[in-house]
């Protein structure tokens, strides 16, 4: 039998100087158990759980075993097998997996077929070993046959095949190391929320492609999932629609709130210049000012006919008035020039 190490995450808390670096097995897949077992000449001192503890060589791990039917492979198998890959410093985890009939017969039907269930545990990075076809209740033969030392399962009594606990004899004979379990999951609550959602998966695989024979579902029920199916289409494309009016109604708000924010800031601005410019110590009085004084010192004001004091002709001979049009120039007198004619003849 090849023997393989493996060290988990939380394995290098506990590692000692007789485990061996487990470079390799973290790329390779667990091994099987041969079929015919471990070499049982070979001698096979008994351990305490204080000697394995304190640790032992590398040619000689603490083997230790734990077994379940591991139905869709969870965190929560994954969890019990760390535990008991790092019970001592040097182990090699042995998983025992039960077959398809004796879980058939004891428990109920599989998720899983038992090659899948094998498939996903060899891939575990903590398990060194894969027993198949692992007996229900474990016999002494059997621990011998695989040098068990330990076997490793959680400390609540497994009532089963007619026994209060399974594991009873192997808690008597000082080979049982408890394990905790882990709460909130487990492959029946895993199998529970399937058939509570059984209509959604049932819809999602219709809409992913299978047929309705390959899951089983009749020709009106068939038809009543698709026409769900629709349905939530079409709330899908309205709820984008109402979003996306939502975020454009959002983004013309916030436009106008700005747009209203930049308009009064520009408000007070020019309100604020045109004061600067038109109020009573503005620059436009000042300018009126200057310009008034400048334009009385070229064109002064005329004074009152009354005031002969201040009047800018003061001083000066009167012109004679000018009359338009000019006086025609007359002519002399047609009489007198007939009596000086006549005066002559």
């Amino acid at each position: 039998m090849v023997n393989r190490r493996r060290h988990g995450p939380r394995g290098a808390q506990t590692q000692q100087r007789h485990k061996p670096p487990a470079v390799k097995t973290l790329r390779e897949p667990a091994v099987f158990a041969q079929e015919s077992g471990t070499d049982v000449d070979t001698p096979h001192n008994k351990l305490t759980v204080a000697q394995a503890r304190r640790g032992t060589p590398v040619h000689r791990p603490v083997r230790v075993y734990a077994d379940g039917i591991f139905d869709l492979f969870h965190s929560g198998h994954a969890r019990a097998l760390m535990q008991a890959k790092n019970l001592f410093p040097n182990t090699h985890l042995i998983v025992g997996v039960c077959s398809d009939k004796l879980t058939q017969k004891y428990k109920g039907y599989t998720v899983m077929t038992e090659a899948e269930r094998y498939e996903a545990l060899i891939h575990c990075r903590y398990v060194d070993e894969v027993v198949r076809d692992a007996p229900w209740t474990l016999t002494p033969e059997f621990l011998r046959k695989h040098r068990i030392d330990f076997v490793a399962h959680d400390d609540i009594p497994y009532t089963s095949a007619g026994s209060e606990d399974v594991y009873k004899h192997i808690k008597a004979a000082g080979m049982f190391v408890a394990t905790q379990r882990t709460e909130g999951i487990s492959t029946s609550d895993l199998i529970t929320r399937i058939v509570r959602n059984y209509d959604l998966y049932v819809r999602r695989n219709l809409q992913r492609g299978y047929t309705a024979q390959e899951l089983n579902v009749g020709f009106i029920n068939e038809k009543k999932y698709r026409l769900q199916n629709q349905v939530d289409k079409m709330k899908e494309t309205v709820k984008t629609v109402e979003e996306k009016s939502k975020h454009l109604v959002h983004r013309v708000e916030e436009k106008s709130h700005d747009l209203i924010l930049k308009w009064e800031e520009k408000s007070r601005e020019f309100i604020g210049n045109f004061l600067e410019l038109f109020g009573p110590d503005g620059a436009w009085n000042m300018i009126q000012e200057r310009g008034g004084r400048v334009f009385q010192a070229l064109s002064p004001y005329q004074s009152p006919s009354t005031s002969p004091s201040h009047s800018p002709t003061r001083g000066r001979s009167p012109s004679p008035p000018v009359h338009w049009p000019p006086p025609r120039l007359r002519s002399p007198p047609a009489s007198n020039s007939r009596k000086g004619a006549k005066g002559k003849k």
